[in-house]
């Protein structure tokens, strides 16, 4: 087994205890062509999102490579349906993750509207005068709309949160959910995604990069968005068209955003920087101890799951093509 990256400690020890293992100790992420040669020399893969894992290295794999055990729950940066037809398992780490991603997508709800980060780069550059009546004015989002796309677990676990600050709840998937769950989350569905996105002050997105979801939010979706609305990204930075997003960030045709994730990681594009009407973080969704450990834990279950001949808890199956 390969290891991409170096893990929590307590994940690699246990690793190297339960499996033939091989870490990467400088954290140094992969090149395509170091990837290959791990590829070509393990039984199980464990990538992380910084590895892409295309066709062509799947091709390329001997036949001894069986199972890819992401580290993570997307699993954008793998080519699924080529592992599919070359019979290599994939599995991810879905739920452990949902609470510190909602928190992290609550955290930027609250954080662009009310200008968190732009009052404290005031205060730490002495800028700041004392209070005024006129200064430094956001804007209430108790009252707002909030369009969540995608209402898998994440989405539903920012919806308690969000109703909790007496934000209405709005929602865009591609199954309804339970009457008796929208009712506990005050939630209208959508059925058309434009409908909501006329419908709502923020967008948070909760909906995996798949082939039909690239692009998703483009030039015209953020302008039914409108120029009093604030975008939120937790996901997959290549769920927006990332030209429009900059264009109508910088022309005001959105009131802001607030970006976890961004396309071409860890690059963010330079225009980025220079607009004031944006909070950028590091991809901290997942960025707990709690939960990177919980991470770990999930991937050792599905590959010792695996090597005993059972079909892993966590596998991906054709529905995130």
């Amino acid at each position: 087994m390969i290891v991409t990256r170096a893990l929590p400690e307590s994940i690699e020890g246990r690793m190297a205890q339960l499996f033939d293992t091989v870490a990467n100790p400088t954290d140094t992420p992969m090149t395509a062509e170091a990837l290959a040669a791990a590829m070509a020399d393990c039984d199980v893969l464990v990538p992380t999102v910084t590895d892409r894992i295309d066709a062509a290295l799947i091709d390329a794999a001997p036949d001894r490579l069986r199972l890819i055990a992401n580290y993570g729950a997307g699993v954008g940066h793998i080519d699924l349906k080529a592992a599919r037809e070359r019979g290599i398992t994939v599995t991810n780490t879905p739920g452990v993750l949902t609470e510190d991603t909602a928190d992290m997508a609550m955290a930027l709800i609250l954080a662009v509207p009310r200008r968190l980060v732009e009052g404290d780069e005031l205060v730490r550059a002495g800028g700041w005068t004392g209070w005024a009546p006129t200064s430094m004015r956001g804007h209430r989002i108790g009252g707002k709309k909030l369009g969540i796309l995608g209402m898998g677990r994440i989405g539903q676990a920012v919806a308690m949160r969000a109703r909790a600050f007496g934000l209405q709840i709005h929602y865009h998937n591609r199954h309804r959910l339970p009457q008796v769950l929208e009712a506990q989350l005050g939630a209208t569905w959508h059925g058309d995604l434009d409908s909501m996105l006329e419908a709502a002050d923020i967008l948070t997105i909760h909906t995996p990069h798949t082939g039909s979801t690239g692009g998703l939010i483009d030039a015209r979706r953020l302008d039914l968005l409108g120029p009093s609305g604030w975008l939120i990204n937790t996901a997959r930075g290549e769920i927006i068209d990332n030209e429009a997003m900059i264009a109508a960030l910088a022309e005001r045709r959105i009131a802001g955003a607030g970006l976890d994730v961004y396309v071409n990681e860890p690059a963010v594009d330079p225009r980025l920087l220079d607009l004031d009407n944006v909070v950028l973080l590091p991809h901290l969704g997942s960025a707990t101890f709690e939960g990177r450990e919980d991470m770990g834990v999930k991937v050792m279950a599905n590959i010792r799951a695996w090597s005993d001949g059972h079909r892993p808890p966590d596998q991906v199956l054709d529905g995130w093509l």
